[in-house]
């Protein structure tokens, strides 16, 4: 706990953050959870029951012991939508702490800032922790950040597309001005993508796709959380400066003529 991920008053050890829907099954989302050594698990409310007993539930196969359950608004289009679906995980007693996620487009699902930023201030007023998925915004991240969300979570690319970080100039602006954790969320598809997320300074990244749609889930799943500790350790051992021209890595004082 050295270099611990510090969010909304918790401490935890790994900042790898993961979904669980697109798996085979609830056994194959714990093993890949397992494997990548994930605390926080996101769960889509709309889409994975967590909220009834009665049925298959993905809390029989995750602890809450062990896990912290993040619920999501996945699947909602405007802010009453969202707003009823946090009520819902926390009268099912899942946690207080939510990833908001208001949808504004069907075919490049990105979000729909205005009701986000609605849905985000009755939320934080009624006393929940809320995580709110953005695009890569610096101004809507910092309006997020006053209203009192714990986190800002901008986009690396689309929904889904393992495109990796598109705009890493708009994520350094967000990261400079950030007085909360910046967690890169949606369009990582390899561990390179963690890693270069985490290299930036980027304090967590959550993933479902990248993991659960690969061809190995649980190889992706470790090579995730391999590219993740790298990228941190990269971060905190600060890179050489770029340059255009070559270096000796050798000293030139004292060779023979």
């Amino acid at each position: 706990m050295e270099d611990a991920f510090n969010l909304a008053g918790a401490s935890y050890r790994s900042r790898l953050i993961v979904g669980t829907g697109k798996y085979k099954g609830f056994a194959e989302t714990r093993k890949a959870i397992e494997v990548a050594g994930a605390e926080i698990v996101t769960v889509a409310v709309r889409r994975v029951n967590i909220t009834d007993p009665n049925k298959e539930n993905l809390l029989d196969y995750l602890d809450p012991k062990k896990y912290t359950i993040l619920p999501n608004t996945a699947g909602c289009y405007t802010a009453d939508e969202a707003v009823r679906t946090c009520r819902l995980a926390r009268e099912a007693g899942v946690a207080k702490m939510v990833k908001l996620e208001v949808i504004g487009d069907d075919k490049t699902l990105f979000p729909d800032i205005p009701a986000t930023l609605e849905a985000a201030k009755i939320l934080v007023k009624e006393g929940f922790v809320v995580l709110p998925y953005i695009n890569d915004d610096p101004i809507t991240a910092k309006k997020l950040q006053d209203i009192g969300c714990a986190a800002v979570m901008p986009l690396a690319a689309p929904i889904g597309s393992g495109l990796g970080i598109r705009n890493p100039y708009n994520i350094r602006i967000i990261l400079e001005q950030a007085t909360v954790p910046v967690i890169v969320d949606a369009g990582v598809g390899t561990a390179s993508d963690a890693a270069i997320a985490m290299e930036m300074g980027c304090d967590g990244v959550l993933m479902n796709t990248a993991i659960a749609g690969a061809k190995d889930p649980i190889l992706m799943a470790e090579a995730m959380r391999q590219g993740v500790e790298a990228g941190r350790k990269a971060f905190l051992a600060g890179r050489i400066a770029k340059k255009l021209y070559a270096t000796a890595s050798s000293p030139l004082e004292g060779i023979l003529g």
